[in-house]
């Protein structure tokens, strides 16, 4: 697990400074993002090898609704890692003491080429993704 931290920006809410929903989904990929960092990886690294990871599915439970200038705290795990595709689960929290969970959610990822066909995923990707300890400094803060 790896926990990533933002801070919740103006542009993110709606008329009651509420977070759009959608923009829980925008969470997620920045928690994603810094998953890989966290192991010593990027996505950046991945596509020039060639391989891409398209989202296949994506769902969120919302538990509690998060509000401008919120610290967010994302928990991301990956879930399961088959031959071709990923999943990652999310617990989104308001920082705080105690935290608030706001929502959890997943997204399945298949592993494709540049061609757009499924593809296994590649041995360095597995080899970061089944370490046990995240690289020092995992925990981020935008």
């Amino acid at each position: 697990m790896v926990e990533a931290r933002l801070r919740v920006i103006y542009g993110d809410t709606d008329q009651m400074g509420v977070v759009y929903y959608a923009n829980y989904f925008r969470y997620f990929e920045f928690a994603r993002s810094e998953y890989f960092r966290a192991r010593g990886g990027s996505y950046a690294e991945l596509e020039r090898s060639g391989a891409l990871l398209p989202v296949a599915e994506a769902s969120c439970q919302y538990k509690a609704s998060a509000r401008y200038d919120d610290l967010l705290v994302i928990q991301t795990t990956v879930s399961e890692l088959r031959r071709a595709s990923i999943v990652f689960t999310y617990a989104l929290f308001r920082d705080g003491a105690p935290r608030t969970l706001l929502c959890t959610g997943m997204t399945r990822h298949a592993c494709v080429g540049r061609d757009g066909k499924p593809t296994r995923l590649p041995d360095s990707l597995i080899r970061l993704l089944e370490t046990t300890e995240p690289s020092p400094g995992s925990s981020s803060s935008t």
